[in-house]
């Protein structure tokens, strides 16, 4: 009787060593598991995130010799560097990252397997404000026989959430089931007959590849549209626009309304646009400035890249001297 009821106790004990000791050599072999790579994103530093834009051509090394050469940010600011055998999370090491036109950074980090958001500041000392930016408009033309032009709208949004929080069941995640994510959007109402077209959603701050577009509601246009958004790393700004338009049987001129933050202009326009200019009102005379291949600006320098969704990104970073009211 008594060696009855002892058993059912022993073995207990022995699926508890199992299990303590099956979970002791889990954790130690993830930790000592070795790091293939190292992905991020580098940012321009600035207070505000939607003055946050990414930083590209950015040369990204690492210390001790860890990682097989160096890494060059792409357009979107996103990086990976291939690292040797042998790296292992837990250990330190320096990242250095490079570009003309900022400040060189040299960032002490412990190896981890997490997304990394860099930042870097840029080389252009703070200058005394004598010029003054303000009614930012840009126009644009776009050949089209069923679009007549009544206006446009453009709406800025954030999806908040902090990087590298692991993911916890019942939340929304990255696509891996690792971080943490948040799911944030808008959405666009038209008036009377009016409908939207060529919406577009683009990513202008913060570390855009780790989000993606979780549900479609804009590009086939309508009396509404909207889009949901998934972020699984630092705060992530976004902006919506579409020119709201009626049917009509002849080619017309566009207007769309830019994003001013801090020292940033951004805008996007459909792939088929042609002829973009700026009107501004710099202390207070009204100015055309035609862009043109160069996309040269008196007052801003400016560069385009394409997008995911087919349209052209444009970001306008303003010289010392001006600020935007």
């Amino acid at each position: 009787m008594i060696d009855v009821l002892r058993r059912p106790v022993g073995s207990s004990m022995a699926i508890s060593a199992v299990v303590i000791l099956a979970t002791a050599i889990f954790v130690y072999h993830f930790q000592h598991q070795p790091l293939t790579e190292i992905t991020g994103v580098v940012l321009r530093q600035d207070k505000d995130p939607a003055s946050q834009p990414p930083v590209a051509n950015v040369v990204v090394s690492l210390s001790d010799g860890l990682a097989y050469g160096d890494a060059r940010s792409d357009a979107d600011g996103l990086f990976h560097l291939r690292l040797r055998t042998g790296a292992r999370p837990g250990r330190s090491a320096t990242l250095t990252l490079q570009h003309p036109d900022f400040q060189t950074a040299r960032i002490f980090e412990i190896l981890q397997d997490r997304l990394y958001v860099l930042r870097i500041v840029p080389k252009t000392a703070q200058a005394a404000v004598s010029m003054t930016i303000s009614d930012v408009k840009i126009r644009y033309s776009l050949r089209t026989a069923t679009i007549e032009d009544v206006g446009s709208t453009a709406k800025r949004f954030e999806v908040v959430n902090r990087a590298d929080t692991p993911c916890q069941r019942g939340a929304p995640c990255s696509p891996d089931g690792k971080w943490k994510a948040a799911i944030g959007g808008v959405t666009l109402d038209a008036v009377d007959d009016s409908e939207f077209r060529n919406a577009r959603v683009t990513c202008i701050a913060g570390p855009c590849p780790f989000t993606r577009i979780e549900k479609d509601d804009f590009s086939k246009g309508g009396r509404r549209i909207g889009v949901r958004i998934r972020n699984w790393s630092d705060t992530a700004s976004f902006l919506l626009e579409a020119d709201v338009a009626r049917p009509v049987n002849r080619d017309a001129a566009r207007q769309a309304f830019p994003v001013a933050t801090n020292k940033v202009l951004s805008f996007t326009l459909p792939a088929l646009a042609q002829g973009p200019s700026v009107e501004a009102t710099v202390n207070g005379e009204d100015i055309v400035y035609p862009l043109g291949p160069d996309l040269k600006l008196s007052w801003a320098d400016c560069r385009v890249t394409g997008t995911k969704n087919q349209t052209r990104l444009f970001r306008c970073d303003l010289k010392p001297g001006y600020q935007f009211r």
